[in-house]
């Protein structure tokens, strides 16, 4: 029978989930068109507050975090703060995979969140780009899966492929020395037949985008009866109007026991205010907005008299590009294809994607950059989320984004994990940029300054 409208789930579901609400000449592309793109970065002001602190504190208190888990750690018995993986109560198979994975020490969402997701209770979290949210979902979720079952306990969707194949390689690593694990990746551009054939023979996690993963669903190939847990990644994303439909249509398949987790490094008020209709009594583990931006990543801009000039800059900048690896972020597809059309007409080499290119095309482009066989990649939104490639030291605003909240996703690439990170930011004095890069600076509390000439002894 078809899993959206099971026997036994259709009133379980409807009891706890109610539906969100639907809402090449060298001259470069007009910026009007970006108005029309962004793909899917269409968040409201993100909410000072969401999460009521414990008025009890641990002696690791961190004021920089928001969060009631406190509480509901000292309720259940469980350790507040776990400095050590080791001290989580994790599986001998789970903790060998994260070490075997090159992890040695748990990120500060790491030591609250591992352990509140494999409590099974729902959870918000909000944690800065680059320190480990994808493995504190993946570790968490697979401490409860049930390998004797062979059946999908575990969903985890992202709003694209590449993201979610990136989740994918993280879960299948870790879950590296857990018996007889099977994970799927679910994402569109991939076969339909593998997919068929995988998901048939049975799985105990699937991780993919909307699109595919509710195919399935519907086709009764992907059977969610057995789901112990639901995460979102990049919940604002997901929960935006571009993908808020098909997520509803991915609770109604669900029963009312699953656990819901929502990772994010940016949560807006928007999507707080939808998690109360889908979400029971969450854990939020939040990092304050004034917190969000990130540590170790030096922030520049260079002030431009013209559009135009943006070029030469970048040519300019080329050789210090290429020192490590660098991310260059376009408003549209159509600037994504100009620029790199006039970088390799002065033969500078450069790669590129975004989100209207073939998917065959757009892994072999990702592919590449993660090896490090292309330096410079150019590229829209698709790429601020969530992809995690170590090289990248430097981050180019070649636009200022036109939100917020698009501004520290771009940024994190670089930077991972606490490494060291440059961000620098073109701004054309002609089009209001000096207005945006200001409330980007009062947003987050932070300083840009003007880029200096030893800018590679930042890097």
């Amino acid at each position: 029978m078809n899993a959206l409208s099971g026997e036994g789930n259709q009133d379980q579901s409807s009891a706890r989930h109610s539906k969100p609400d639907s809402n090449a000449d060298n001259s470069p592309p007009n910026e009007s068109d970006a108005k029309n793109q962004q793909n899917g970065d269409q968040q409201a002001n993100q909410a000072d507050s969401y999460a009521v602190s414990d008025p009890s504190k641990p002696e690791d208190y961190d004021p920089s975090i928001e969060t009631n888990w406190y509480e509901v750690a000292r309720t259940l018995g469980l350790p507040e703060i776990s400095v050590s993986f080791d001290d989580m109560g994790l599986t001998p198979e789970l903790l060998r995979g994260i070490y075997s994975y090159g992890f040695e020490k748990p990120s500060i969402i790491q030591q609250r969140a591992i352990v509140a997701v494999s409590t099974r209770k729902d959870l918000i979290a909000q944690a800065q780009s680059g320190t480990g949210k994808t493995a504190t979902f993946c570790v968490g979720t697979l401490q409860n899966v049930d390998l004797n079952l062979r059946a999908c306990q575990v969903l985890v969707m992202a709003p694209t492929r590449e993201l979610a194949q990136q989740i994918f390689t993280v879960m299948d690593a870790v879950g590296q020395h857990m018996p007889n694990l099977m994970c799927h990746a679910c994402v569109g551009g991939t076969s339909v037949r593998e997919d068929i054939d995988v998901l048939r023979r049975g799985v105990h996690v699937v991780v993919g985008t909307p699109g595919r993963v509710n195919h399935m669903v519907d086709k009764a190939i992907l059977n969610l009866r057995s789901l112990k847990s639901f995460v979102l990644d990049e919940a604002d994303e997901m929960l935006s109007r571009g993908f808020k439909d098909q997520i509803y249509q991915t609770f109604q398949g669900i029963g009312s026991d699953v656990q819901v987790c929502l990772f994010s490094a940016t949560m807006d008020k928007e999507t707080i205010e939808i998690t109360q209709r889908f979400m029971t009594s969450p854990i939020r583990i939040l990092v304050k907005k004034e917190e969000v931006t990130l540590e170790g990543i030096t922030q520049f801009y260079v002030k431009l008299d013209k559009e135009a000039w943006k070029f030469e800059t970048l040519c300019d900048l080329y050789e210090t590009l290429t020192i490590n690896q660098s991310i260059i972020y376009c408003n549209t597809k159509r600037k994504v294809e100009w620029l790199t059309d006039r970088m390799r007409q002065r033969d500078h080499v450069v790669a590129a994607t975004h989100g209207e290119m073939d998917p065959k095309s757009r892994k072999n482009v990702m592919e590449e950059f993660r090896k490090g066989e292309s330096r410079v990649l150019i590229t829209t939104d698709l790429m601020a989320r969530g992809i995690d490639v170590q090289g990248v030291s430097l981050v180019i605003n070649y636009d200022l984004p036109m939100h917020k909240e698009s501004y520290i996703h771009r940024i994190g690439r670089s930077g991972r994990f606490g490494r060291k990170g440059v961000a620098i930011n073109f701004v054309n004095e002609d089009s209001g940029d000096t207005l945006i890069l200001k409330e980007i600076e009062e947003y987050y509390a932070t300083s840009v300054e003007e880029l200096p000439a030893n800018v590679i002894d930042y890097m």
